[in-house]
């Protein structure tokens, strides 16, 4: 099958000479699991337009700076967007923002949480495993986010997969909507995890928190889970 990888955020331009895109690092994670796959990208936040989503195989949103709540001039299309594809049964995968703007344009809501920034390794609480995760389903998972905006409220007939108590709804099952959503970032290894934290220290993180972060980081990750996952779900025809 092919994906479409809908880039909304780019790296970080401090540190953008030294790591691939983030539609690449999805690449690299996928093409593990699904070596047959085939990837195409669609940047809007680059300008590009968004295609008719009944006319695509599966969808990814990547990870953004911005917020669901911005005036950006290609937030509302990209909920069109993604209502679109869930009218017309196209798979949909929604990572970090991807995961919040998902939630947002299916009937959920997002807020920038009291909570303050989440960084470094999370663990979330495995609450459901649906058949596509085809019995690789651990009680918890550990993976590298960055975020502070967090989904409050699910959409109609959505139900949790995963959580934790600082990330209540990190996973999201759309129900009879073939879509998922992850708040962590399975894309990321402790390599660009790391410098993504140190280029944002004092902007906003404190030295303590990026140090903590990245300290967490030299725990095993399971983001090549969450690689396999998506592929299954993706392929698995729902």
């Amino acid at each position: 099958m092919k994906l479409t990888i809908i880039e909304t955020g780019l790296v970080p331009e401090a540190i953008r000479a030294d790591f691939v895109d983030y539609p690449e690092m999805f690449r690299d994670l996928i093409s593990v699991a699904s070596p047959d796959m085939e990837f195409e990208t669609v940047s809007v936040i680059k300008g590009e337009a968004l295609p008719d989503p009944s006319t695509l195989e599966g969808i990814l949103i990547t990870g953004s700076p911005a917020g669901v709540y911005d005036d950006f001039p290609w937030i509302a299309p990209l909920e069109d967007f993604i209502r679109g594809a869930a009218k017309a049964g196209v798979p949909q995968v929604g990572i970090c923002f991807g995961h919040q703007i998902m939630a947002e344009a299916l009937g959920g809501k997002v807020i920038k949480s009291p909570k303050g920034w989440g960084i470094g390794l999370h663990t979330y609480e495995m609450k459901a495993c649906p058949d596509w995760m085809e019995g690789n389903c651990p009680a918890t998972i550990s993976v590298p986010v960055s975020h502070q905006d967090q989904v409050v409220e699910l959409p109609p007939g959505a139900s949790v997969m995963a959580r934790s108590d600082f990330t209540p709804m990190a996973a999201i099952d759309y129900g009879k909507t073939p879509a998922v959503s992850f708040q962590c970032h399975p894309e990321f290894n402790a390599e660009y995890s790391a410098a993504l934290y140190r280029s944002r220290k004092g902007r906003p993180l404190t030295e303590a928190a990026v140090h903590g972060a990245i300290e967490s980081l030299n725990a095993p990750l399971d983001s090549q889970r969450l690689g396999v996952w998506i592929a299954n779900f993706l392929t698995s025809g729902r």
